[in-house]
């Protein structure tokens, strides 16, 4: 396993960003070379008086870099932790503490779910000329079969959807999150899910027109979207008496954020983009075939579990509309893929369905 620049990966764009599920198995973490933990790190260890034996790269970060660290603690016995750095400056700053903003609140309610989060902070030199680094130490869990049995995780996964409870009863966050290194609108609090996902989707398409510039015929479909799809599918989720609750996410499930514990069986999931919002959002994830989450059987067995939201004969459409999300943030975050045409596809899908007149008017049929 080669580790590189955090700020120039690697990207297998058919592993990230391709049009079909991979068949192989995913590559399981390896440890590494050795590294020197920087002072802010081993200060920051939960048991005062462990002595480190050992710190090695472990695993790949597109982002940044991640570690094991084996130490023994003041008793004897030995404890295993994981550390993952970023060094982006105020980037870093925020994409660290989002992450684990959003493992604490998941393990608050499902402790079994997610490693347990130490605690956040700064080195007291950066790593590299790219800006400060910050870190973030957790529990380290081995990893075993990715993504888990899905009779299992989806069971798990609809069971912290369930217990989960927002602190204000709103959608939202209490700080920002991040979609790999892009900033989400999640520091805020809404009593109205169409208003947060429509911040949300409108966000990333300012994002994506940053990066890619702009595309006069996106652009069209992408303003039927905020404007007609998203009232028409996700208003009546909150209107004629019916509510959906807000539920606490992990944000980001794909098949490399999963995974199940061999010492015990169970799933996990990790690297959270965590905010209150429909539970049926963690699942538009999995509608693209890149992903082996977007097997029938999670689906299946997801929606078995947790009760779908009325109106139940738009379910469909509604997974199609939170997928937009998820792909035109693969779209910016990973060169050379073809998701902003998929989004854009599926945007025209949206609206010849819902709103032919008003696409025909824009594309001057």
């Amino acid at each position: 396993m080669g580790f590189t620049d955090p700020l120039t990966p690697s990207l297998d764009v058919d592993r990230h960003g391709g049009e079909n599920a991979p068949t192989s198995s995913i590559p399981k973490p390896q440890l590494g070379p050795s590294l020197d933990l920087n002072i802010g790190v081993i200060d920051s260890l939960p048991v005062p008086g462990t002595v480190v034996i050992s710190a090695r790269h472990y695993g790949r970060s597109l982002w940044g870099e991640t570690a094991k660290i084996v130490a023994k603690l003041p008793g004897g016995d030995t404890e295993s932790y994981f550390l993952k750095t970023i060094s982006r400056g105020e980037t870093g700053r925020l994409m660290i503490q989002g992450e684990f903003e959003s493992l604490k609140a998941i393990h608050n309610v499902s402790p079994e779910l997610v490693p347990l989060p130490y605690t956040w902070g700064k080195f007291d030199k950066p790593a590299s000329l790219s800006g400060d680094t910050y870190f973030l130490l957790m529990q380290f869990r081995e990893v075993g079969e990715q993504p888990p049995d899905p009779e299992i995780f989806t069971a798990r996964l609809a069971d912290f959807h369930k217990k989960s409870k927002s602190p204000t009863g709103k959608f939202g966050f209490h700080v920002t999150s991040y979609h790999a290194t892009l900033p989400q609108i999640t520091d805020c609090w809404e009593d109205s899910w169409e208003v947060l996902y429509k911040k949300q989707l409108e966000h990333m398409i300012r994002l994506d027109e940053e990066k890619h510039g702009a595309w006069p015929d996106f652009q069209k479909v992408c303003k039927l979207t905020l404007e007609v799809i998203i009232p028409r599918l996700l208003r009546p989720l909150q209107s004629e008496g019916r509510t959906i609750k807000p539920c606490l996410l992990h944000g980001d499930l794909w098949d490399e954020n999963t995974a199940t514990d061999p010492g015990t069986g169970q799933p996990f999931i990790f690297d959270a983009g965590s905010f209150y919002g429909h539970n049926e959002y963690e699942i538009g994830n999995w509608r693209s075939a890149r992903h082996r989450l977007s097997g029938r059987a999670y689906v299946k067995n997801y929606k078995q579990n947790f009760t779908v939201s009325e109106p139940k004969d738009e379910w469909d459409d509604r997974n199609l509309l939170y997928s937009l999300r998820y792909d035109l943030s693969t779209a910016i975050l990973i060169p050379g893929c073809n998701m902003r045409q998929v989004v854009k596809n599926n945007m025209t899908l949206l609206c010849n369905k819902f709103c032919p007149t008003k696409l025909g008017a824009e594309e001057g049929l």
